[in-house]
C-alpha cells in the first residue's frame, strides 16, 4: 500500500507551526507495513487543496490529511474532498446531535457555524473524536482509501490510535508488525549509522536511525505470521545491537532518560542535588518531570553569574584561578550542591552557550562534575555551538554520566 500525507493550513507554510502530525504519522506507518512516498503541505485555499487532494488520490492507495476540519470558512477539507470526488455533502442528523451534546455537556451554546463539522457525502464514514467537536473522514471508493484528521495534534493522535490504525490493520490482515526501539547516547548520528550500516540493507527486521533530543535512537522493526516469530527476530538483532554500543544503550521504547535515572536512585536509596549554570535549570527540569522524583531529588540552584556561584558556597578563588566554565568550578558547584542540600550526590554543570566565547573557551563547551562523598567525576562536553542545543545536549549528557555512575557503584 502507497501512502500519501497531505498537511492542510496555511500556519504550517508561515513556519507559525511545525508539522508535528505528519511526522507522528510517518513513524506509525511503518509498523503497519505501509509505505509512504509523499508528504505535501498546502494552505487554506480551495483551489490549491482540491489540486493536492486529487494528485493524491490519483498516485496513492492511501491519502491522509490533517487539518481543515474545524467550522470557520478557510476549514475547506470536507468541501475540497467532496469536490474532487464529485460528491454532494449533506448534514448527518446523528453527527449533528453528538455535536450539540459536546457543547451542551460544557454548558456552552453551540454556534450554527459548527453543523459544517456533521456533513458527510456518500463514500464517507465518520470517525469519531471525543476529543474535539471535528469527526473525521473515513473514504473508500474505486479501492481507494482517504483519512481525514483534525488538525490538533491531540485530537489527531487519539484519533488515530484508538480508531484508525487499528481499523487499518484489520484491513491489512493478519500479518504481525511489532517494533523496538533501543536509546543510545554519547554517539553521533554519523557514528551510529557507521557502526550498524551492515545491518541497514536487511529488510525483515528492518532497522533506521533516528537523532532525538536524548540521543540516537534505532527502531527495529519485523513483521511474521505469528508474533512469536517476530518477537525472536527482534530479540536477535536487537542482541546484535547490544553488542556493538553495550552501555551506551540506556533504556528502550518508551523510556525517558530522566526516569531510568529516577529508578536507579530509587533503587539504591540514593539523593541527589544539582547547582546548574548554562543549563539554567533544565536539568532539575528533566528531573522532576518524573513523578515521585521528590523521593529522591533534594532540589536544584540555578548559579548562572558568578556571584550566584559564590553566595552558594563555591570558593571565589576557584573562579578567579580556574574561570567559571572550568572542571575546577564545576566539581566545586557538585561538591556545594551536595553539602547545602544534604545530598548522596552532587552534579554541577558550567559552560558556554553562546552568544560568544567566555574566558577562551568556545561556545558550546561544558563540563559535568559528579561527587558522592567517595569519588569525583568531572566529565568535559562539546555540544553544537546554539544556546537551545547546548542547554538540552549538556541536561541529558549528565544524566546519561549519572546513570553511568550508579551502574559502576557498588
Amino acid at each position: 500500500m502507497k501512502a500519501e500525507i497531505t498537511s492542510i493550513g496555511t500556519e504550517l507554510l508561515l513556519g507559525e507551526i511545525t508539522d508535528t502530525n505528519a511526522s507522528y504519522i510517518a513513524f506509525q506507518l511503518p509498523l503497519l507495513g505501509i509505505d509512504l512516498y509523499w508528504v505535501t503541505q498546502v494552505g487554506d485555499n480551495f483551489e490549491r487543496m482540491k489540486e493536492c487532494l486529487e494528485r493524491a488520490w490519483k498516485r496513492s492507495d492511501l491519502t491522509l490529511t490533517t487539518g481543515g476540519l474545524g467550522p470557520t470558512e478557510d476549514d475547506l477539507t470536507r468541501e475540497a474532498i467532496a469536490t474532487m470526488l464529485g460528491e454532494e455533502p449533506r448534514v448527518d442528523p446523528d453527527l449533528e446531535q453528538q455535536i450539540r451534546e459536546f457543547f451542551s455537556r460544557r454548558s456552552i451554546e453551540m454556534p450554527e457555524r459548527n453543523i459544517k463539522q456533521a456533513t458527510l457525502i456518500p463514500s464517507a464514514e465518520a470517525i469519531p473524536n471525543p476529543r474535539g467537536t471535528a469527526p473525521g473522514w473515513w473514504v473508500e471508493r474505486g479501492g481507494k482509501l482517504l483519512i481525514a484528521m483534525p488538525g490538533p495534534p491531540s485530537e489527531m493522535q487519539r484519533m488515530w490510535e484508538k480508531e484508525v490504525s487499528p481499523r487499518l490493520r484489520q484491513r491489512l490482515g493478519h500479518e504481525i508488525i511489532l517494533s523496538r526501539t533501543l536509546k543510545t547516547f554519547g554517539h553521533s548520528e554519523g557514528a551510529v549509522d557507521e557502526m550498524v550500516s551492515p545491518l541497514l540493507s536487511a529488510t525483515n527486521p528492518t532497522l533506521a536511525v533516528y537523532a532525538k533530543p536524548d540521543g540516537i535512537h534505532l527502531r527495529i522493526t519485523a513483521k511474521a505470521k505469528r508474533r512469536e516469530e517476530a518477537e525472536k527476530m527482534i530479540a536477535q538483532r536487537e542482541e546484535e545491537i547490544r553488542s556493538l554500543f553495550e552501555e551506551s544503550i540506556w533504556g528502550c521504547d518508551d523510556e525517558t532518560l530522566e526516569a531510568v535515572l529516577g529508578a536507579l536512585l530509587s533503587e539504591k536509596g540514593l539523593s541527589l542535588a544539582t547547582m546548574e549554570s548554562c543549563t539554567g535549570g533544565l536539568l532539575a527540569n528533566l528531573i522532576t518531570d518524573v513523578p515521585g522524583s521528590s523521593a529522591y531529588f533534594k532540589g536544584g540552584m540555578v548559579a548562572y553569574t558568578d556571584e550566584a556561584k559564590i553566595s552558594h558556597g563555591v570558593d571565589p578563588a576557584l573562579i578567579v584561578r580556574h574561570g567559571s566554565v572550568s572542571p575546577e568550578v564545576a566539581e566545586a558547584m557538585a561538591e556545594a550542591a551536595r553539602a547545602r542540600l544534604g545530598a548522596d550526590i552532587g552534579v554541577g554543570i558550567t559552560g558556554v552557550a553562546d552568544p560568544e566565547e567566555v574566558e577562551g573557551k568556545p561556545i558550546g563547551s561544558a563540563h559535568i562534575a559528579i561527587v558522592d562523598g567517595k569519588s569525583k567525576r568531572v566529565i568535559r562536553g562539546s555540544y553544537p555551538p546554539l544556546r537551545p542545543e547546548v542547554k538540552r545536549r549538556a541536561a541529558y549528557h549528565a544524566l546519561f554520566e549519572l546513570r553511568r555512575t550508579l551502574l559502576a557503584s557498588k
